[in-house]
């Protein structure tokens, strides 16, 4: 909505269920050119250097380490420890993973808080990675397989190992992250539910916390097995769990004890066959009244475990047990295991969703799952090097930019296969020279293709060539193209010619590159998308994309930066048509041009670092020109060169 004062808008949120919003009378002052309201709380983007909380850092000589729940005080303690037992020689049965994702569980933030001992069970989780080594006696897995299940060893580290019993084959079209996501909620559950809890076609079934991971994991597996389903969940996440076919008068808070009176008109004087908890204190107690003659509490929470033969003097008629997974063993879980698997392959079972962080991230991710903001999942993602053995795919390769992020790429990076994207290809001008040059600067390989990136056909025609002996490894998109103007005058061929390479070429790629084994995918991105550029609204806006895409993926699990660069000082097809007057403009802003050795090492840097959206930039803000509020949190002090880190709210 445009306020009443010129060139400022305002970004409001509305909330369906709630009423008409309140608009803070502050949001309507000041000089802040876009204000977002969050209920009646105001927000501002801002650029800033600073981690919105300490990174953990893992050790650059080994991946023999693990992320420490035991000895941190809180979450912002938590820190990396060695974990020599990964790589130890394999014992009969076990298989060793690069792990690729872990899976985080409630239990997990618990340990961390200090809230229930941890040294009952062995260093590790879920995970999803693949196999890199075999032990003796292993049948039905092969190095190289992905894989996804339960590892010990270390928890969060990028190897581990695990018992070739507790994993399973990764389900075709699943992400790591998905399949890390997968293995104890839907065990958890399905051991609950058929192995303790036996349900059938017709019982009654409460599910508590059905937004969580085992509760969305329950869900799917009661209303298959034919089960009636009650739940209870937050009532912010009530759209999620009526998502997953649980209708409204099955449907309750899981603050409030209500649900005991809001479930009988459906129960029609019948009780629960069937209660799957994690609540605690009077909850139990509620749940427990509702529970049907002969039926089954299943406790699978960890801070409430009640004495069985207590309850069963108080409720004779209900069994009580509380649970583990692990109480299972491995050779049921390997039965659960191929039983879950065959029911995905049907589609009968779907994956969870997830939300990702980066393990250096790690106590961000814990701390939202304290929160319970999360619905579904959340799963750690593990960094690691570009493969040298494997394909670097670079679109726009035959521009400017393009030959420079090459060279840099073989001379820097130790890239030795290169797959470079252009609608030329080698028939571009500078096609032949250029492999020359990476040939003498080490490339082992040089492909071109002469391709549309935003051709999907032609896409998936060009990644099915790659030899499988140096599969896909990254991906960077550089490709990009300019014609602009202001919003009133674009036309439909301006707005195509520019989204056509940055926004369907990043979304072609996305597309088809998901089911990669990727460690990188780098989109190069504008300046423009978060600061706004006089004339260019249609680059600012296939940037933003661009920026949002990154931000996507990453909270998928999947790997991705998007880099918004400021202007480059070498002239490429894209600044070529930028004249004196335009760079003066931009000097005036306190934005200087990068030398491309300077972008080059901001690029590198932003490869070691775990933000989705970076601003590789020079600001200088010691000009004249009063910068806008976007820039407040870097100009307070005198900066030469900075990767300013993604726009974020501040009041």
């Amino acid at each position: 909505a445009q306020s009443e004062h010129p060139g400022r808008f305002l970004v409001i949120d509305l909330d369906p269920d709630a009423g008409p919003p309140q608009l803070p009378p502050a949001a309507l002052v000041g000089d802040e050119p876009v204000v977002a309201v969050r209920g009646d709380r105001l927000f501002a983007p801002r650029l800033t250097e600073d981690d919105t909380m300490p990174a953990l850092v893992p050790p650059p000589d080994t991946e023999a380490w693990s992320v420490d729940l035991n000895s941190a005080d809180n979450l912002d303690d938590l820190g990396i420890v060695p974990a020599p037992g990964v790589l130890a020689p394999l014992a009969a049965g076990e298989v060793r993973l690069s792990v690729r994702a872990m899976g985080v569980n409630f239990r997990e933030v618990l340990v961390a808080l200090d809230m229930v001992p941890g040294g009952d069970r062995p260093e590790g989780g879920e995970a999803a990675g693949v196999i890199t080594e075999i032990g003796p006696g292993v049948t039905g897995f092969s190095v190289g397989d992905r894989v996804m299940g339960l590892v010990t060893g270390a928890y969060a580290g990028p190897v581990a190992v695990a018992d070739h019993r507790t994993l399973a084959p990764l389900p075709a079209g699943w992400t790591f992250a998905q399949g890390a996501a997968a293995p104890v909620a839907f065990l958890t559950a399905y051991y609950g539910l058929t192995d303790l809890g036996g349900i059938g076609p017709g019982d009654r079934v409460l599910i508590h916390a059905a937004a969580g991971g085992v509760g969305m994991a329950a869900v799917q597996i009661a209303r298959h097995l034919g089960a009636e389903v009650f739940a209870t969940a937050h009532p912010t996440k009530w759209r999620d769990v009526r998502a997953g076919g649980v209708d409204a008068s099955h449907l309750a808070s899981s603050r409030t004890t209500r649900f005991e009176d809001a479930f009988r008109p459906a129960l029609g004087g019948h009780g629960i066959d069937v209660v799957l908890n994690s609540l605690a204190g009077e909850f139990i107690d509620a749940s427990l009244r509702l529970t049907a003659e002969g039926g089954r509490f299943l406790e699978m929470g960890k801070t409430d475990i009640r004495d069985a033969d207590e309850i069963g003097l108080r409720h004779p008629a209900v069994r009580y047990r509380a649970f583990d997974l692990l109480d299972a063993g491995p050779d049921r879980i390997r039965t659960m295991l191929a039983e879950l698997a065959a029911l995905i392959e049907r589609g009968a079972l779907t994956p969870l969703p997830v939300r990702a962080w980066d393990v250096r991230r790690a106590a961000e991710a814990f701390r939202y799952i304290s929160q319970a903001r999360h619905v579904g999942k959340v799963a750690l993602t593990v960094p690691r090097p570009w493969d040298p053995a494997g394909t670097v795919l670079l679109t726009g390769a035959s521009g400017t930019l393009g030959g420079t992020l090459a060279r840099h790429l073989v001379a820097e990076r130790g890239v030795r296969h290169l797959l470079l994207l252009s609608r030329r290809g080698k028939d571009a001008d500078a096609a032949a020279g250029l492999e020359a040059e990476l040939t003498a600067l080490g490339a082992s390989s040089v492909t071109f293709a002469a391709c549309d990136v935003a051709d999907r056909a032609a896409v998936r025609d060009v990644l099915a060539a790659i030899p499988p002996q140096r599969p896909l490894t990254a991906v960077v998109h550089a490709a990009g193209a300019l014609s602009d103007g202001l919003v009133g005058s674009l036309g439909r061929a301006d707005v195509d010619t520019v989204f056509r390479p940055k926004v369907d070429g990043a979304a072609v790629l996305d597309e088809l590159t998901r089911s990669e084994d990727l460690a990188g995918f780098v989109l190069f991105s504008s300046a423009a998308g978060v600061t706004g550029n006089a004339g260019q609204a249609n680059y600012a806006a296939a940037n933003a994309f661009l920026d949002t895409l990154a931000e996507r993926r990453a909270a998928e699990g999947l790997p991705a930066q998007s880099l918004a660069w400021g202007l480059w000082a070498d002239t490429s097809e894209l600044t070529a048509t930028l004249g004196e007057t335009g760079r003066a403009r931009i000097a005036r802003s306190g934005v200087r041009a990068l030398s491309a050795a300077t972008a080059l090492d901001l690029f590198d840097q932003a490869l070691s670092r775990d933000e989705a959206l970076l601003l590789p930039i020079d600001v200088d803000p010691s000009g004249e020109a009063e910068l806008p509020p976007l820039w407040r949190n870097l100009v307070r002090r005198r900066v030469r060169r900075v990767v300013a880190a993604t726009p974020v709210a501040e009041t």
